[in-house]
């Protein structure tokens, strides 16, 4: 009799070295936070894989195959996880294989009626098993054929592929979810994430997370200027953000009288440089703060006038951290691709104007060089700007 179960494949962890068991140990600590409204588990890492079970009887999630769906969608949130499936598992030799392989295609294909071909792919992780992969696959695939009429092989392109392994237990499953592959977060450090309500910052931070650093985020308020709803917009797109990089911090700064002070005291001209540089102070007093170390900006080099390599240059000259720009060689389009993946985008282009958007300058200098940002910053109180965005009114809210 087989039960249902959920495997997860790892991918770069496995390419470790010596450090490799603290990788999978973030992996698993990972996997299982974010599995923890799923009811009791047993989740075990074997040989690449990650098994994930049941601890108790009448699991909803694990009765089948669409109803494991939105767990097998969460695991595959996890960075450090490639592939995920919903399996058989069972004992016994090749008929008890051959039996289960049988009922698992004939439920299967109750299910995708419109498939016709397919092929059968085995992993003999037990050696001791009298048949190796390739002739298991045979005849698995003969078994298949006989059964069903219908059916015909197709290794090339086939329209569901089942898979069989055989280890301490045997599995048999036909389908993947994938990941989103990675580094588990926690394994790279801490960084500030500049996030505005636009498209690009949510994915320099998914794309940050990817690479195992944990989050937390800082947005810029300028209220009246700005609504609730451009913040409400930005709390969205944190938690969209955390889905993938786990929980986090947003600091919601008041920009508003630093804004004013800047339109009304600094050339025209420099504005968004001028401003940019504000916010990078203020971001960088919070991440030394709260333990990060860095600074991550959704800027893309010559997108617009702010992140030209001049403007970029000045604006890095104002903070000690090291300031990663992860989507600094895509194009737009590309970007816009990143987010629809992740499920950001159609939060990202709703109608409420950010701080940006608002003071922006409608001729604004694209290579400004020192004496225009020394001239801009003349009449301002940089020192006192940047405390008052980091002590006054600041509000932190836990995604």
């Amino acid at each position: 009799m087989s039960t249902n179960v959920i495997l997860a494949r790892m991918g770069e962890v496995t390419l470790k070295g010596l450090n490799r068991g603290v990788f999978e140990n973030k992996l698993m600590s990972n996997l299982k936070y974010r599995l923890r409204g799923f009811g009791k588990l047993s989740i075990f890492q074997s040989q690449s894989r990650i098994w994930i079970e049941p601890k108790e009887e009448n699991n909803e999630y694990f009765e089948d195959e669409a109803k494991a769906m939105d767990i097998l969608n969460a695991c595959a949130q996890v960075f450090g996880i490639v592939s995920v499936s919903f399996a058989h598992k069972f004992e016994g030799g090749y008929d008890e294989i051959a039996k289960e392989a049988i009922s698992y295609v004939e439920e299967y294909l109750q299910n995708h009626p419109e498939q016709k071909t397919f092929k059968v792919e085995s992993k003999r992780g037990d050696k001791s098993f009298p048949m190796n992969s390739m002739e298991l696959s045979g005849e698995i695939g003969h078994e298949l054929l006989e059964r069903f009429s219908e059916l015909s092989v197709d290794v090339k392109k086939p329209d569901f592929v089942l898979s069989v392994e055989v280890r301490d237990f045997n599995y048999v499953y036909a389908g993947k979810v994938m990941g989103h592959r990675g580094l588990p977060v926690g394994t790279a450090g801490k960084g500030m994430l500049l996030l505005s309500g636009g498209i690009d910052s949510p994915v320099a931070g998914y794309m940050m997370a990817s690479r195992g650093m944990q989050l937390d985020a800082v947005y810029f308020h300028s209220y009246p200027y700005t609504s609730d709803r451009a913040k409400d917009k930005v709390i969205d797109l944190a938690k969209i953000v955390s889905r993938f990089s786990g929980r986090m911090n947003l600091y919601v700064v008041d920009f508003t009288q630093i804004q004013l002070d800047m339109y009304k005291n600094s050339r025209q001209d420099m504005l968004t440089v001028t401003m940019r540089r504000v916010m990078f102070q203020i971001a960088e007093e919070l991440a030394k703060k709260t333990g990060c170390g860095c600074l991550i900006t959704g800027e893309s080099l010559g997108q617009v006038a702010s992140q030209t390599l001049e403007a970029i240059n000045i604006t890095n000259e104002v903070v000690e951290l090291p300031v990663f720009r992860p989507l600094i060689g895509l194009d737009k389009e590309a970007t816009c691709d990143l987010s629809r993946k992740i499920g950001a985008f159609e939060t990202s282009i709703l109608p409420y104007e950010d701080c940006c958007t608002v003071f922006v300058a409608k001729h604004p200098k694209t290579h400004p060089k020192h004496k225009d940002i020394e001239e801009a910053e003349s009449k301002l109180d940089i020192k006192q700007m940047v405390y008052n965005g980091v002590n006054n009114n600041l509000e932190i809210i836990e995604i």
